[in-house]
């Protein structure tokens, strides 16, 4: 990596955009570091840390292309609203064409081009709008978030109880600062990272009755794993404010994770960050002391 490259990072302001950038600015403090943003107020603490600020959103094509103008390497981290993500990344990708940028990393989902998980779908497509804009790219492909689960911990401790459909499925959860980290490391490279996909989970399977047993070890309280039908699951997830779509995706990714779909035993997340992945009990631990 050179002094005058420009890092864009979108969705600055969300959980992994500032990890991604707090990380940066600890391993590659001469890099220059773009935070695209729907809201600059939102965002004042990143400014006084040094990041340039530049105002746009997924939904406007010719915002998102000023704001990639001079840019040499971007993060595109997925879009949250589900069924407009391969349009709205869309509107990245043909800008980050235009500005001619050196490298497009995209944070995928884990075995996006194989996995049957219905929320994989929209990856593949924004994979694919990649592949043939020829704009130079890594796939970031992530897999589960601890946080997925540990930030309903309260709950879980509440009723006794985690919830879910993946049976004994083995999930290789990792924490959210792991696959920040993995981020960085490629946006702050120094070898030419085009083209590479990394398969990104962590160290450990764990299922979910590992993680009740943490919990209840932890926590002094009595909580066990309570295996639902994917159905009663996805009504259980709505009844609790989800939007039904989502709902019924988390529900379809917890059921297939009973199958293999959320395993990944390759290592290459530790690899890339040069350290093991974050411990269950650790993000546990976490989580309990907030």
């Amino acid at each position: 990596m050179t002094i005058s490259e420009h890092i864009a990072i979108t969705g600055a302001t969300g959980q992994l955009g500032r990890l991604v950038i707090a990380e940066l600015l600890r391993i590659a403090p001469g890099a220059h570091l773009v935070g695209i943003v729907r809201d600059p107020v939102a965002a004042k603490d990143l400014a006084e840390r040094g990041v340039e600020l530049r105002t746009a959103n997924y939904e406007d094509p010719a915002a998102v292309k000023a704001a990639l103008t001079g840019v040499d390497k971007v993060l595109l981290i997925s879009s949250s609203v589900i069924g407009q993500r391969v349009r709205q990344h869309g509107h990245v990708i043909d800008a980050a064409q235009a500005a001619g940028v050196k490298l497009l990393s995209y944070t995928s989902i884990l075995h996006a081009d194989t996995t049957a998980l219905a929320l994989a779908e929209e990856h593949r497509k924004t994979e694919a709008l990649i592949r043939a804009s020829g704009v130079p790219f890594v796939f970031l492909r992530n897999g589960w978030y601890t946080e997925n689960y540990t930030g309903n911990i309260a709950a879980a401790i509440q009723h006794g109880a985690v919830l879910g459909s993946a049976a004994d499925g083995r999930i290789s959860f990792a924490a959210r600062a792991d696959y920040a980290a993995a981020a960085a490391a490629v946006l702050a490279g120094r070898d030419n990272q085009a083209g590479q996909i990394y398969e990104l989970a962590g160290d450990n399977g764990y299922t979910l009755a590992d993680y009740a047993a943490e919990i209840a070890k932890q926590s002094g309280k009595p909580v066990v794993y309570k295996d639902l039908r994917e159905a009663d699951y996805k009504a259980a997830l709505a009844s609790i404010g989800l939007p039904e779509a989502f709902a019924a995706l988390l529900a379809d990714s917890d059921a297939k994770a009973a199958n293999g779909a959320l395993y990944d035993a390759s290592r290459q997340l530790s690899a890339l960050i040069g350290r093991p992945t974050t411990p269950l009990a650790e993000s546990v631990s976490a989580a309990l002391a907030r």
